[in-house]
C-alpha cells in the first residue's frame, strides 16, 4: 500500500538556504534538503484503487500559481519539543489551494484531516531535546526570511513506511496555471 501526500515543492535555492539551518541543536534529526516540502494533504497509506482515485481527483484542480515565502523558524511541541520547521507566510492563495485538496480526498471518501492547517516546512525531528537548548536554538535562528518563490505546481508524493523525512518520490505533478 503506498502511503502518499500533496506537497509544495521547496526551490533548490531556498532549500539550499533553510539547509544553512542546521545544527547545533543535540537531539535533532535533520531533514535531508532535497526532501524539503510543505504538506497539503497527508493521504495515508491507501490501496492503489484509492491511490487512483486521489491521483484522478487532483487533476480537476484548476488554479493559479503565486508567490511563498518562508517566514520564522518554531517548533512544535511546546514543553516537550517534537520538531523544528520554517513556517510560511500566510497566503490566501496557499490556503484555497490546501482547502480544494481537502475537499477532493473527502469526495473520494477519506476521512477529514484530523489538524488544522499550519503550513511549514519541517527541518529537524526532535527527540529528547531540552526545551531550552530548542529555545536557545531558536532565538539564534528564529529569525530566519526566505525570498519569495514562485509555486508553479503542487505535486502527490509517497514516502516509504519510516521514521519521517524521506525518502520521498513524485508520483505525479500537477501544474498551476
Amino acid at each position: 500500500m503506498p502511503r502518499l501526500f500533496t506537497a509544495l515543492e521547496i526551490p533548490a535555492n531556498v532549500a539550499g538556504t533553510l539547509s544553512m539551518l542546521r545544527g547545533g541543536l543535540p537531539g535533532a534529526r535533520w531533514i535531508d534538503p532535497e526532501f524539503y516540502h510543505v504538506t497539503l494533504r497527508f493521504i495515508g497509506d491507501v490501496d492503489h484503487a484509492m491511490a487512483r482515485d486521489a491521483a484522478a481527483a487532483l487533476d480537476e484542480v484548476d488554479r493559479f500559481g503565486f508567490d511563498l515565502t518562508l517566514d520564522g523558524v518554531d517548533q512544535f511541541g511546546n514543553n516537550k519539543p517534537r520538531a523544528i520547521f520554517a513556517a510560511v507566510k500566510a497566503n490566501s492563495a496557499l490556503i484555497e489551494l490546501q482547502a480544494e485538496h481537502e475537499r477532493l480526498m473527502k469526495r473520494i471518501g477519506l476521512p477529514p484531516e484530523g489538524r488544522n492547517f499550519r503550513p511549514h516546512v519541517t527541518l529537524a525531528r526532535l527527540r529528547d531535546a531540552a526545551p531550552r537548548q530548542v529555545a536557545d536554538y531558536l532565538s539564534l535562528r528564529g529569525y530566519f526570511r526566505s525570498p519569495s518563490f514562485e509555486v508553479s505546481r503542487f505535486v502527490l508524493y509517497s514516502s516509504r513506511d519510516s521514521v519521517g523525512g524521506g525518502p520521498y518520490r513524485v508520483e505525479a505533478a500537477y501544474p498551476l496555471m
